[in-house]
């Protein structure tokens, strides 16, 4: 190395044997510090250039610099540019591809600071470089599998919302966007109350808060029916499961919503159907089995007649003997009056009853579970709903599915029975009731039902609607009875209709027969 050129690396502070910058340099081994005199020729080459280029000192002091550059480059003159470049403006920083002796080619960053004396006058240049290819490689990996998650997120059914401890929402995925009818970048910050009908729209900050400092669990892990609201304010059932991580020291929550509405519809549709199926199938039944049943109770009451006669004629002129034979002849006609009430209740438990899979069961959560779907469209044809559960009548003994099936049919009569009323106020209330049992009540502001049709309207083919099959109600009452309850109405026209059923509370030795 000659003397100028020693002499040019101590005045940009670059001598190996001064130390300063020289130590810094070497505690850096992942980077590689090269210096360059004005035209571009290595002054400096650090042990750091070494171990990432495979060019040792003795290969790089002296060459220009360009022999790092790919071929195409060199041939473009991109090496002379790019320092005419960092003269003008005196520092630049890039991302371009390097070549190794070996002739691999790696991804480096590079900063390139212009050197100048004390009078200002170009002296040299400072280079930086730094291997990005592993760093670039993981950074693609990691951009590729975001857009691969974000692809399967894009096509799942399911709507995806994330929200913080706060309930603001920081992502809301495609399918979210399309149920919900907001886009994304509407909702990122907002609270995700937005998204549900009063009151839980009100109460939702509540539910977090109460989570966040108790710890207990109503919906996260475990799912449950709710309502959502659309942009539109149309309301509609569905099905959230939320899960709960953590994120750099903060929770988050996500919930995957599932449209209920058709499927609700359809299911409950078939339960319809099979319900108005097996209680036709039992009243064509009794059909079939009348002349035999007549046959059966035809034998009973001729029964009681001849016994009643002998008795009227054995009552003309009585003595000790004859009031014996009278006395006998009630009893066997007695008798014979329990044998026909047997045979009546038997038709009756054949028309009425069915089969029950009773099960302890919370009777608010059953309740709201079968009002997110009888209530469907409700809102939008102006009825308001109000719940009044009493705490101590519940749980009950009861089986899910059957009992809500009566709910939604009570809850769908109401809504049609005010569509042309001006105030439509549903109020559904459950009471606690002596002797182990529990009313729920379903209240409208309806016209109420005429007398004509109350006292029949729990009978098959029996309705106050011009459309359907009257059935409705009448497998409401069988229902309710199976389950040891009744059921009846109260109210007045004009002045709105209450429709009330008892279920049996669940006592805690049934826990071990659910």
């Amino acid at each position: 190395m000659d003397g100028g050129m020693i002499e040019s690396q101590k005045a940009n502070g670059l001598d190996p044997d001064s130390g300063t910058i020289i130590q810094v340099v070497k505690s850096a081994p992942n980077y590689a510090v090269y210096a360059l005199d004005p035209k571009g020729l290595v002054t400096v080459w650090t042990a750091g250039c070494e171990e990432i280029t495979g060019w040792a000192s003795s290969d790089a002091i002296g060459k220009h610099h360009s022999f790092l550059y790919c071929a195409e480059d060199i041939a473009a003159g991109v090496a002379d540019r790019h320092l005419a470049q960092v003269e003008q403006l005196g520092r630049v920083e890039q991302e371009s591809w390097r070549v190794r002796k070996n002739g691999s080619e790696f991804l480096a960053h590079l900063t390139t600071m212009a050197l100048r004396d004390e009078t200002g006058q170009l002296s040299g240049y400072g280079k930086i470089l730094r291997d990005t290819t592993d760093e670039a490689a993981t950074k693609e990996a990691i951009v590729a599998r975001e857009q691969h998650l974000q692809s399967i997120l894009d096509t799942v059914p399911d709507a995806m919302v994330i929200i913080d401890e706060r309930g603001l929402i920081t992502s809301f995925s495609a399918a979210a966007e399309r149920l919900f009818g907001y886009s994304e970048a509407e909702l990122l910050g907002a609270n995700v109350s937005c998204l549900m009908p009063s009151p839980d729209c009100e109460r939702h900050d509540s539910y977090i808060g109460r989570y966040l400092t108790s710890g207990e669990r109503r919906i996260i892990g475990i799912g449950r029916v709710v309502v959502g609201e659309r942009r539109d304010g149309t309301t509609f059932p569905m099905e959230l499961s939320i899960g709960e991580a953590g994120h750099r020291g903060h929770r988050v929550f996500t919930g995957f919503i599932r449209d209920l509405t058709e499927r609700e519809r359809g299911e409950l549709h078939l339960k319809e159907l099979q319900a108005e199926l097996i209680h036709v199938s039992r009243l064509s039944a009794m059909g079939t089995m009348a002349s035999t049943l007549a046959h059966e109770l035809n034998q009973p009451l001729t029964a009681i007649a001849n016994y009643l006669e002998t008795t009227r004629d054995l009552l003309v002129d009585p003595d000790a003997e004859t009031v014996a034979i009278v006395r006998d002849a009630l009893d066997e006609a007695a008798k014979e009056s329990h044998r026909a009430g047997h045979i009546v209740r038997r038709l009756r438990d054949f028309v009425a009853r069915g089969e029950t899979e009773k099960r302890i069961e919370d009777l608010p959560r059953l309740i709201e579970e079968a009002s997110a779907l009888g209530l469907v469209g409700a809102r939008e044809r102006g009825v308001r709903s109000f719940f009044d559960f009493d705490p101590a009548a519940s749980p009950v003994l009861a089986d899910r599915i059957q009992v809500q099936q009566v709910l939604v049919n009570l809850i769908r009569n109401a809504v049609e029975a005010m569509a042309q009323v001006a105030i439509r106020d549903l109020t559904i209330t459950t009471r606690r009731r002596p002797k182990g049992m529990v009313q729920v009540s379903v209240a409208d502001t309806g016209p109420g039902i005429s007398e004509q049709v109350a006292p029949q309207l729990f009978e098959a083919f029996v309705s106050s609607k011009t459309d359907g099959m009257g059935l409705g109600l009448s497998i409401c009452r069988t229902i309710i009875e199976a389950h040891g309850g009744r059921i009846w109405t109260e109210g007045a026209p004009n002045r709105g209709a209450a429709f009330h059923f008892t279920l049996m509370q669940a006592r805690p030795e049934d826990e071990h027969d659910a």
